[in-house]
């Protein structure tokens, strides 16, 4: 049975996600603050974890950068959940490496479908190579990191990611959807100027080499000629 937190400090919203959780068929357990999340983090991982971004004595934002930064967690499925109209906490969970975000008030079964979206393509044993090379960029999966000329660059989770699915398809015109569904898994409604975002970051970050990001109008993004 699949493990689930919930860190949660509204008691009624905890108690009703864990009754949802549990009636699907999860092994939910509940955490109104980060000390008690990390406390059971010690003894036990799940395989997902939900993480409000508003919380007493620490905000779920610095959990998931400090769950973000640990090796034995940094992949570890985790989706945020956002006061309705927060999106400076929407794209800063994204940015942070939150794999999908949910608004509150939501429904118990969107939420279950979220947490099996997530749990599947965290499953997916399907993995790029090990090193990707185009130009003067070289990323290596094995060390999680990129070479931009002679430069070693630092990226977020999310450009980290979304770089490695631009040079998994270089070549290929990419739209906006198909981006947003490969890299962050849902369709941001509303919000795509996010992925333009991290895409001008990313240029950014390249130097020289970000002129190989090319923009397609009214259509998306491609990597390369």
């Amino acid at each position: 049975m699949q493990k689930i937190y919930i860190v949660e400090d509204d008691k009624d919203i905890r108690e009703i996600v864990l009754y949802a959780l549990r009636s699907a068929g999860f092994d939910g357990a509940g955490f109104e603050n980060g000390k008690d999340f990390f406390a059971q983090m010690d003894r036990s991982f799940p395989g997902l974890v939900l993480l409000d971004v508003m919380l007493p004595g620490g905000d779920g934002l610095s959990i998931l950068k400090q769950l973000r930064g640990a090796p034995q967690t940094k992949s570890l499925p985790v989706i945020m959940l956002t006061a309705k109209g927060s999106e400076y906490d929407k794209v800063k969970g994204l940015d942070l490496g939150a794999d999908d975000y949910i608004t509150k008030p939501f429904g118990v079964m969107e939420l279950i479908s979220r947490v099996n979206a997530v749990l599947r393509r965290s499953a997916d044993p399907t993995a790029p190579d090990d090193l990707l090379e185009f130009g003067d960029v070289v990323l290596d999966n094995a060390r999680h990191t990129v070479i931009a000329g002679e430069r070693q660059i630092s990226l977020t989770h999310k450009e980290y990611t979304l770089l490695q699915y631009l040079m998994l398809n270089a070549g290929l015109v990419l739209s906006r959807d198909k981006i947003m569904e490969a890299v962050w898994g849902f369709e941001f409604e509303g919000e795509s100027r996010t992925l333009d975002m991290h895409i001008h970051s990313l240029r950014q970050k390249l130097g020289g080499q970000g002129s190989l990001i090319k923009t397609v109008r009214n259509v998306g993004y491609k990597f390369g000629g």
